[in-house]
């Protein structure tokens, strides 16, 4: 690449999170209403599964979960009800969310980068709004790609002094 700007933006768009409901997954959020005996369901399989899939991807726990899914529709500005960490326990038991997929035998081609990461604690705003100064924690997110299928096989998080390399 010739231009520092271009290269600059490429790797902030790297960083970049892009999330979407469409109207299609907005309208099916809801569970329809059961034909048969016992309480009705107030999410859909859908919803269920959105929410399982996101906990998986960033390996969080249940009620983080319910955190997460409550704060992008907030960001989102939809009015849909926010499913809770009993609900998404219990349906978890019966839903099948899609893992990782398996490679085949063949030869996969890996492509390594690594990012910074500045940690924070919950008071670090205070901080910045008086003035202090102290030293900051950072960390490395060294992150493997497949090259052809542009999967993620393999993440860890180091300190700073570690390369891509080892």
């Amino acid at each position: 690449m010739t231009s520092w700007a271009e290269y600059d933006a490429s790797l902030r768009q790297r960083g970049s999170l892009t999330v979407w409901f469409s109207d299609e997954a907005i309208a099916a959020w809801q569970a329809e209403p059961r034909t048969t005996a016992g309480g009705q369901p107030h999410y859909s399989t859908l919803a269920i599964r959105t929410a399982l899939t996101l906990r998986a991807v960033f390996r969080l726990a249940l009620r983080q979960t319910e955190g997460l899914i409550g704060s992008v529709l907030r960001l989102l500005g939809l009015d849909l009800a926010v499913l809770d960490h009993s609900t998404l326990s219990r349906r978890a038991e019966t839903l099948e969310v899609p893992g990782p997929c398996r490679h085949s035998a063949g030869p996969v081609h890996p492509l390594v980068d690594s990012t910074g990461l500045r940690l924070c604690g919950p008071g670090e705003w205070l901080i910045e709004k008086h003035g202090t100064h102290r030293r900051r924690s950072w960390r490395k997110l060294h992150i493997g790609v497949d090259a052809d299928t542009g999967q993620i096989l393999a993440s860890e998080l180091t300190t700073s002094d570690v390369d891509d390399g080892s």
